[in-house]
């Protein structure tokens, strides 16, 4: 079943923990955190203050997406939070195995991201060493954004990848994901999906995430 992670950039920022309480009991898989720092991309989101009060709110494990420069630093900001996945970008780390293994020696499962136009054979020689790998299906910095549908055979490309250098690692992606385009990625090999604008703007949330979920 595909797993659905929704994103809090989407949400009440004013009932942020009441919002976060919903999407657990509505039955998502993971809580997806966006952190940007107005360097990396075009806009500032959040830091652990916060994401430590919506760590208390969630019943469900945190996927922390960093959008930032100095990933390291960041990644010091966040693993006392404990989350499940944080991910990095590889077109802003000049050193991703030493990030991986740093990430990896705090508990937490390393995943790597990559922008729409960067293809995946970009991890030829680093797939072995993650958890998960995030494709980007719309440009990184700000939610409610179209689906770029090439994503999908870039889904395809790495589902081939994995399959022959680390079976074990997920698939996930990242923007403009509805039940519309919900299959398509299914069959595609995608195992986890980032859903903001869909689940937090939809009138029954608990729905919203069930129609992913197939």
């Amino acid at each position: 079943m595909m797993k659905v992670a929704p994103s809090i950039l989407s949400a009440d920022f004013g009932n942020l923990a009441r919002d976060v309480a919903e999407i657990c009991q509505g039955g998502c898989d993971l809580v997806h955190v966006d952190v940007m720092d107005g360097h990396f991309v075009p806009n500032l989101t959040i830091g652990p203050v916060v994401v430590s009060a919506v760590a208390k709110a969630a019943t469900k494990p945190l996927d922390i997406h960093l959008m930032v420069q100095n990933n390291t630093f960041f990644v010091e900001l966040f693993a006392p939070l404990k989350p499940k996945y944080i991910s990095f970008h590889i077109e802003e780390e000049k050193h991703p195995h030493r990030l991986i293994q740093k990430i990896r020696s705090y508990g937490i499962k390393p995943a790597i991201v990559l922008n729409p136009n960067t293809i995946p054979q970009e991890l030829e020689y680093i797939l072995g060493d993650l958890d998960m790998v995030l494709l980007m299906s719309v440009n990184p910095g700000f939610g409610g954004q179209s689906f770029i549908d090439t994503v999908i055979p870039k889904a395809m490309k790495l589902d081939e990848m994995r399959r022959r250098l680390n079976p074990k690692c997920l698939i996930e992606v990242d923007g403009g994901v509805s039940d519309k385009n919900i299959q398509a990625l299914k069959d595609a090999g995608v195992d986890v999906v980032v859903a903001g604008s869909y689940v937090f703007k939809h009138e029954n949330r608990a729905k919203a995430i069930k129609s992913l979920q197939i």
